[in-house]
């Protein structure tokens, strides 16, 4: 049976809180305080997704409750913070519905505060640990980042990004994907892109040499280390490529 604002049986109790309706513009205008890149479509993703179940009107207009509006900025502040797909935020914010505690690794998880218009919120720290939740797929990771899929098929032949041998995007790859777009706005396309990537992959390809024979080791305490070690090399790297870049472009200014 269809909600509508006056009556009628809910889909799923997500909007169950009472309070005034409001439309997904208002909504947009709300949420974009946080989130300005959010938009209506990105919504009308998550309420296809079933993340979220406005009430409808009898005309077929979405009306949002308070509850509609909070729940969608947890599930964007869980994207935004975590790069957990949907299926792992469903399940969380089912079982906060229940009651039960939950655990959300990232910087929220150790009591860390986050500049939400910062870097480090819209891309992720460096040398983070990486989410628990290992891949996303091809919708999630277009919803994601806000790209659509001509966009992404052209990253992919140009090898920016590239599915797993099972299927599914590592769950880096939103990061990955966010940045690509965010430099394209600047005029960087793709194939501008493709030195750092093949960069990128060398530094990896060092990096693993390092760190590999930690990771063979039987003992879990050491193969625990060499996961330490690898995200400090991480962070140590991308922290002397800024460097670089900074200081090439203060050597060109003289």
């Amino acid at each position: 049976m269809l909600r509508t604002p006056t009556g009628g049986a809910p889909k799923n109790g997500t909007a169950g809180t009472g309070g005034r309706l409001v439309s997904i513009g208002t909504v947009l205008t709300t949420l974009r305080d946080e989130f300005p890149d959010v938009t209506i479509s990105k919504i009308r993703f998550l309420e296809a997704e079933g993340l979220v179940e406005p009430v409808r009107t009898p005309s077929g207009y979405r009306k949002f409750s308070t509850g509609d509006v909070e729940r969608l900025g947890r599930i964007l502040r869980l994207q935004r913070d975590h790069y957990l797909p949907l299926k792992v935020i469903r399940e969380q914010l089912d079982a906060l519905e229940r009651g039960e505690q939950i655990r959300i690794p990232g910087p929220a998880a150790h009591g860390e505060s986050m500049d939400p218009s910062g870097p480090a919120a819209l891309y992720g720290e460096v040398g983070r640990e990486r989410p628990t939740v290992a891949r996303v797929g091809r919708a999630e990771l277009l919803a994601a980042a806000e790209v659509d899929e001509v966009q992404l098929v052209e990253w992919e032949s140009y090898g920016l990004i590239s599915e797993l041998p099972d299927g599914g995007f590592d769950a880096e790859t939103v990061t990955v994907a966010r940045l690509i777009a965010d430099l394209g706005r600047f005029g960087l396309e793709p194939r501008h892109l493709r030195a750092m990537k093949a960069a990128a992959d060398r530094e990896a390809g060092l990096m693993e040499q390092l760190v590999a024979p930690l990771r063979r080791h039987r003992n879990p305490q050491t193969r625990a280390h060499a996961e330490a070690t690898m995200r400090e090399l991480v962070g140590l790297s991308v922290r002397l490529h800024e460097a670089l870049v900074q200081t090439a472009l203060g050597a060109r200014q003289h």
